[in-house]
């Protein structure tokens, strides 16, 4: 299967790059190629651009979209920044950009495990190592699993899908994301059944605790800010709210300085802006771009300009 994927708020991630002549700039989420393209066609030969993905087959995409440029690709997580950037000599960079969303790609091919709409072997690993869903809904504790549906997925409906699980698993293990989505589908009220898919948000609890999605991007934005120059920028697109929660907070605390109380007379802690929000609201998708790709519909955009 071709890995195809169209990107989200192409122009307006690129834009917030701000890319200048002689400047370093990162693609932390490849995918195939999309941001980095745009990104690519904006650059002469004064930049440098380094692509990370950790899914082997996007870097594949990414590096046969991208002939005739010259990035440098790196198969890794992009929680690795700050040493996979050291090992190949760059210490810091002009600018980054997170594109937060699985890649069609990953929803579309049935055999990576990600989608509820089709059966396929338990799997959700975006770099294809290490622990893999079957592992989590298998070997988990009922209290973990809960633990991870109602956190990551915001599962009101967690316990009862829960229990579904171990009973299933008791009996035989779940193997497939169709045995899943069954299990899902038959412990949930009837009315949320008839409602809209009531899979998903425990598709995307388990593949947030795969992947290690949310403990990855805080280190990452802490990481990519520090290798930040001043007057650079970090452009990141979220898809859900705990991501954007965390995208929305950082950022919030290198923007606003002081935090003594606001009773103090006067500031104690000396805190100071280290950063300014380049769009006070985040970017959303126009009615165009939502009606080409309805997958858009729930992104978010925040762009961060370092002083």
């Amino acid at each position: 299967m071709e890995f195809v994927h169209k990107s989200v708020l192409l122009t307006e991630t690129v834009d917030g790059l701000g890319i200048k002549q002689g400047g370093i700039y990162v693609d932390c989420t490849a995918g195939g190629g999309g941001h980095s393209l745009e990104a690519a066609k904006r650059m002469d030969s004064s930049n440098k651009l380094i692509c990370f993905d950790q899914d082997k087959e996007a870097i594949a995409a990414a590096t046969k979209r991208l002939e005739g440029y010259s990035p440098v690709f790196i198969n890794r997580n992009f929680c690795t920044i700050k040493d996979s950037l050291a090992e190949i000599g760059i210490e810091r960079i002009d600018g980054a950009m997170l594109d937060l969303g699985v890649s069609s790609y990953q929803l579309d091919n049935a055999e990576r495990g990600f989608s509820f709409h089709e059966d396929a072997p338990l799997d959700m690993r975006m770099s294809g190592e290490g622990m893999s869903a079957y592992d989590v809904v298998n070997e988990y504790s009922t209290d973990e699993l809960e633990h991870i549906l109602f956190a990551y997925g915001e599962e009101k409906f967690a316990r009862g899908i829960v229990k579904g699980i171990e009973k299933a698993r008791n009996i035989a293990p779940i193997k497939t994301t169709g045995e899943l989505a069954e299990i899902i589908r038959n412990n949930v009220p009837l009315k949320v059944r008839r409602e809209k898919n009531p899979c998903r948000k425990t598709f995307q609890a388990i593949r947030i605790e795969v992947n290690h999605e949310l403990d990855v991007l805080k280190t990452a934005l802490d990481d990519i800010f520090d290798i930040l120059n001043p007057g650079g920028r970090i452009s990141v697109i979220t898809f859900h709210s705990l991501e954007d929660r965390i995208v929305k907070q950082r950022f919030k605390e290198l923007t606003e300085g002081c935090t003594c109380p606001k009773d103090f007379p006067v500031c104690v802690c000396g805190n100071k802006p280290k950063a300014f929000l380049v769009n006070r609201k985040p970017i959303v998708a126009d009615e165009e771009e939502l009606s080409e790709n309805p997958r858009s519909r729930s992104a978010k955009l925040r762009v961060i300009e370092k002083y």
